[in-house]
């Protein structure tokens, strides 16, 4: 039996209602200038004079936007911060889903671009500056070679989670990964595109799987909202983003600065391999925390789903994707490298400040 969208809609005990998110609260000048444009009309922007401000204030400084903006110093803010990674964050969204209040038509106005190409470049930055750059002696296939090393008894998340973890900490992890896994792929997606011949047919399997092989049910996005319902959580898309902190939202930005720019289409690969690599191992450790505390099955299928895909990804991605678009194109070789120590950079910054919490007896999350 079919049920009308109206009926859904007016349904006080479905959960399958979409809603498009609102914008955030700013989190600094940056941000708020942001949300400023967003919430302003696309059609009276300047093209170029948010960002040339940030540069030379006398240049703009119209009544719009904060004062503060004007003594900020781009260059000098942190690129791993709050205010900068929500900044981009939210530049980003508008090429996702997007905001209930920001016109639509920001998504390529001028203004808005000026601005995230203000923002890219200080991220970028930092990034070239504190992951180490490849050597004419690395190859993409020791870098990946080096992930698939596991320590059973390391450190991180992960396995704290396996072995003492609580159910609350569970639920902080599931919040923090909520802005990235209620867009799990899309971000990825905008590599297919920029690949060609078998690396680009091998891509598309990999996302195939993680868009649910064809089932609505079975996209990641949506195992991912069963999860966040089994553990009473907002399932909401971007429903966290207010409090997120903004370590949790640079492994997002980094994905959809690597998928949007098809300079980077080596790194965007370079980063899903990484994922994938990696996925199984840390999903079985969680699996196997939430075995121990008898979580949701919700829960549990998410990891499990992702124990048994991702494996399958990693060799697909190794040989097929990689492994052809090196041999097809060599110039992406140290870009794949660079996508590959960036995914490791900044998941483990993200996991120095869960565990730096949890060792300090705080919440990694005290959104939720």
């Amino acid at each position: 039996m079919l049920v009308s969208a109206e009926a859904i809609a007016t349904d006080p005990t479905t959960d399958g209602v979409f809603r498009v998110p609102t914008l955030p609260s700013a989190r600094g000048p940056l941000s708020r200038t942001v949300i400023d444009l967003l919430r302003g009309d696309p059609d009276a922007a300047r093209p170029g004079g948010v960002a040339a401000a940030l540069q030379d204030p006398d240049l703009f400084s119209p009544d719009l936007f904060s004062p503060d903006l004007f003594s900020t110093d781009l260059f000098s803010t942190d690129p791993y911060g709050d205010d900068l990674q929500l900044a981009l964050y939210l530049c980003y969204e508008m090429h996702y889903v997007g905001f209930a209040d920001a016109d639509a038509a920001w998504e390529w106005q001028p203004e808005l671009l000026s601005l995230r190409a203000g923002l890219e470049r200080r991220f970028l930055d930092a990034l070239h500056r504190d992951v180490p750059a490849a050597t004419a002696d690395d190859t993409a296939g020791s870098e990946m070679d080096e992930l698939c090393i596991e320590n059973p008894d390391g450190a991180g998340a992960s396995y704290h989670l396996r072995d003492n973890g609580t159910w609350e900490q569970f639920r902080q992890l599931f919040a923090l990964r909520s802005l990235y896994h209620l867009k799990e792929a899309d971000p990825h997606a905008w590599a297919i595109p920029r690949l060609r011949g078998h690396a680009k047919a091998a891509y598309v399997a990999v996302e195939f799987d993680e868009f649910g092989g064809g089932r609505g049910d079975a996209v990641h996005q949506e195992l991912f909202a069963d999860l966040l319902r089994a553990s009473d959580l907002s399932a909401d898309y971007l429903g966290y983003l207010d409090t997120v902190p903004g370590v949790a939202l640079t492994p997002v930005n980094l994905m959809s600065l690597f998928g949007l720019h098809r300079r980077y289409r080596g790194a965007a690969v370079g980063h899903l391999a990484a994922t994938e690599i990696t996925s199984p191992p840390g999903s079985q450790r969680l699996l196997a925390g939430l075995e121990r505390l008898d979580a949701p099955e919700a829960c549990r299928h998410f990891y499990r789903e992702h124990v048994e895909a991702d494996a399958v990804h990693e060799q697909i991605l190794r040989t097929d994707v990689v492994g052809d678009l090196v041999r097809s194109a060599p110039d992406t070789e140290a870009d794949v490298i660079f996508g590959i120590r960036a995914f490791l950079f900044v998941e483990d910054a993200l996991d120095a400040h869960v565990m730096g919490a949890w060792e300090r007896g705080e919440s990694a999350f005290p959104g939720i």
